[in-house]
């Protein structure tokens, strides 16, 4: 089962399902806005005359706006609006290369953990994501955990159409 298309609940998902999201390009427009909300006016993302005296070279997206972006990315093709009750942990994420304005990312996501909890209306879920540039490089990667409601507590399994 891929994932994507539908709904999905914690009872649909399987250990080792993958997707991989559409590209998205990273504009000036997207630094500039992202400064604005996080207040993160650092000079290498602000600073185009200051940037060129980095390793980099130019100005770089902020880390988190990647990191932001991915998820949004990921959120269109998991489906799981309606589904997902809350963003519980981001682990081990790392920042491995720099995305640079007009850098265009994709996402790619397998489920690494399924994990009932006491309550069996919902399941915690663990994301392997890499997120990967133009070039197929791994620019950040880690995993995300999320409380993802089943399919009885929904209305929509078994349990919920016999009781």
């Amino acid at each position: 089962m891929a994932l994507d298309g539908m709904t999905l609940y914690y009872d649909d998902l399987e250990t080792g399902m993958r997707t991989e999201t559409q590209g998205r390009t990273i504009t000036e427009a997207d630094v500039v806005n992202f400064a604005g909300v996080s207040g993160d006016y650092n000079p290498l993302h602000m600073d185009a005359e200051f940037a060129k005296t980095t390793p980099f070279g130019q100005r770089i997206a902020h880390g988190l706006l990647v990191l932001s972006a991915a998820t949004g990315l990921r959120s269109h093709i998991t489906r799981m609006e309606g589904a997902l009750l809350a963003f519980l942990e981001i682990r081990s994420w790392r920042f491995r290369k720099p995305v640079l304005i007009g850098d265009t990312i994709r996402a790619r996501t397998e489920v690494k953990e399924l994990r009932p909890t006491s309550n069996p209306q919902r399941g915690i879920v663990v994301l392997a994501v890499q997120v990967l540039n133009q070039h197929g490089h791994v620019v950040q990667e880690g995993e995300l955990v999320f409380l993802v409601r089943t399919r009885a507590a929904a209305g929509t399994g078994p349990a919920a159409q016999t009781g």
